[in-house]
C-alpha cells in the first residue's frame, strides 16, 4: 500500500547542471520530481503541489534558501515539509547550525555524498508515505465514527419509535378494554336482571312495554361492541391497503337529512339541537356507505364536545366539490391538538369525559382521502370547532 502513494520531490537550486545531476540521484518511478532554478518558482510549485520533501540550495541569488525556508515554515499548507540544506561552502561558515535554525531537518555539503543522499530521501519519502498512510487510516475510522454516530442516532430514534409504539399499544389496549366493557357490563345485568325475575317468576318484569325498553338496551349495548369492531377492522384495512370504496350515485343532502333525523334520540340525551341546511339535491358518486360512516362520527363528536350547544349542520357545493359542514360551539380545539386529532387513538380532550377508541377522525380522514377529498378543521378554544368534509363531484378516476 505504500509503494503506491507517488512522493513528490522538490528541488531548488540557481544551477540547471545541479538540478539536473541531483534529479538523476534521487529520481524513481514511484518519485516525481519538481526543480526550481529560484526562490520565487519554488513558492510557486510548493503552493500548487504537496511535496513529500524539498531539498534547498543554500546560496541563490535574490531570496536564499534560508529565507525561503523561513517562508515555508510560516505558511500553513508547506510548514510540515521536511527540508534538507545543500551548500558549496565551507563548514566554518557554520551554514548547517543556520540551517537548523530556520527549520530544516539535515544539512548536506558538496560535493555529495551519492549514498548518503540516497539514504536520505529513502528515509524522507518513507516518513512521507507512513505519514499519508497514517491520515487515510485515520480519515478511515473518522469515517467509521461518524457513520456509527449515525447508526447510532438511527438506533435511538428506531427504539424511541418502538418504545411510542409500545406506549400506544398499551393505552390502546387499556383504551379497548374500558370501552369494550361498558356495553359488555350493561348487557351482563341486563342478563342478571331477567335471570333474578325469572328466578322470582314475576312475569310484570316482562311486560310488552318492558320488553320494547329492554330490547332497545340490548342493541344499543349491542351497536356499541359492533362500531368498536368495526373501527379496529378499519385501520386494519386502512394499514394493509385494503380499505374498500364502492362509488355509486346519490344524493348527499338526503343522506345527511336522514342522518340528522336518526340523531334525535342522541341529540335529546345530549340536551342539545341539530340545525340541518340542505337547500339543494348534491349529487355525486360516492360511498354511501363510508360517507355516512364519516359524517356519523361528526355528529357523534359535535354533540360529544358540543357542551349541550346548538349544532349547525350544512351540506352545499362549491368550487366543484360536495361540501358538508358540522358545527359546535363547546369547547373547541387548540391548534396543537388540531394538529393530532386525525392520528390514530388519538383522543384530545383531557378535561372532557370521552369515549371511543380515538379512530373515528383518523379512519374519516383516510375515507375521504381515499374518495379524492379532504377534511378540514377550524377551532378555538371555548368557541367550538367546525369540520369540513370536501368531496370532488366527479368520480375519482
Amino acid at each position: 500500500m505504500l509503494s503506491t502513494v507517488q512522493a513528490k520531490l522538490l528541488i531548488v537550486d540557481d544551477l540547471p547542471e545541479n538540478l539536473l545531476a541531483l534529479e538523476a540521484l534521487i529520481k524513481r518511478e514511484d518519485r516525481q520530481v519538481f526543480k526550481a532554478l529560484s526562490a520565487d518558482e519554488a513558492l510557486s510549485l510548493l503552493l500548487e503541489h504537496e511535496f513529500a520533501m524539498a531539498i534547498l540550495d543554500v546560496q541563490m541569488p535574490g531570496m536564499n534558501g534560508f529565507e525561503l525556508a523561513e517562508l515555508m515554515r510560516g505558511t500553513e499548507k508547506t510548514k510540515n515539509i521536511p527540508i534538507v540544506f545543500v551548500s558549496a561552502a565551507g563548514r566554518e561558515l557554520n551554514y548547517a547550525f543556520k540551517g537548523y535554525e530556520s527549520g530544516a531537518v539535515d544539512f548536506l555539503h558538496k560535493p555529495l555524498d551519492i549514498h548518503a543522499v540516497k539514504s536520505k530521501v529513502n528515509v524522507f519519502v518513507d516518513l512521507y508515505r507512513q505519514s499519508k498512510a497514517m491520515k487515510l487510516q485515520v480519515e478511515a475510522l473518522e469515517r467509521s465514527r461518524r457513520e456509527q454516530e449515525l447508526l447510532l442516532t438511527r438506533l435511538q430514534a428506531t427504539q424511541a419509535e418502538l418504545e411510542q409504539a409500545v406506549r400506544m399499544r398499551d393505552d390502546f389496549m387499556s383504551i379497548v378494554a374500558h370501552e369494550v366493557r361498558t356495553p359488555l357490563n350493561g348487557l351482563i345485568l341486563e342478563t342478571q336482571l331477567r335471570k333474578m325475575h325469572l328466578a322470582r317468576d314475576n312475569a310484570a318484569a316482562f311486560t310488552l312495554d318492558k320488553m320494547h325498553a329492554m330490547v332497545d338496551r340490548d342493541e344499543r349495548q349491542i351497536q356499541s361492541l359492533i362500531r368498536l369492531i368495526e373501527d379496529m377492522l378499519d385501520v386494519s384495512r386502512i394499514r394493509t391497503g385494503k380499505l374498500s370504496i364502492r362509488p355509486a350515485r346519490f344524493d348527499l343532502a338526503q343522506l345527511v337529512r336522514n342522518l340528522v333525523q336518526n340523531f334525535a334520540p342522541q341529540v335529546a340525551a345530549a340536551e342539545s339541537s341539530m340545525q340541518l341546511v340542505a337547500d339543494e339535491p348534491v349529487e355525486g358518486y360516492w360511498d354511501e356507505f363510508r360517507i355516512e360512516q364519516v359524517v356519523t362520527n361528526l355528529l357523534t363528536n359535535a354533540l360529544r364536545y358540543g357542551a349541550k350547544s346548538p349544532v349547525d349542520v350544512r351540506v352545499y357545493t362549491e368550487h366543484g366539490e360536495a361540501r358538508v359542514e358540522v358545527r359546535d360551539r363547546g369547547i373547541g380545539i387548540s391548534e396543537d391538538n388540531q394538529k393530532r386529532i386525525f392520528q390514530q387513538f388519538e383522543r384530545v380532550c383531557a378535561n372532557h369525559a370521552t369515549s371511543g377508541l380515538g379512530l373515528g377522525l383518523f379512519i374519516s380522514e383516510q375515507i375521504v382521502a381515499a374518495h379524492g377529498g379532504t377534511i378540514e378543521v377550524e377551532s378555538r378554544i371555548g368557541e367550538g370547532a367546525l369540520f369540513r368534509v370536501c368531496l370532488p363531484l366527479q368520480a375519482p378516476q
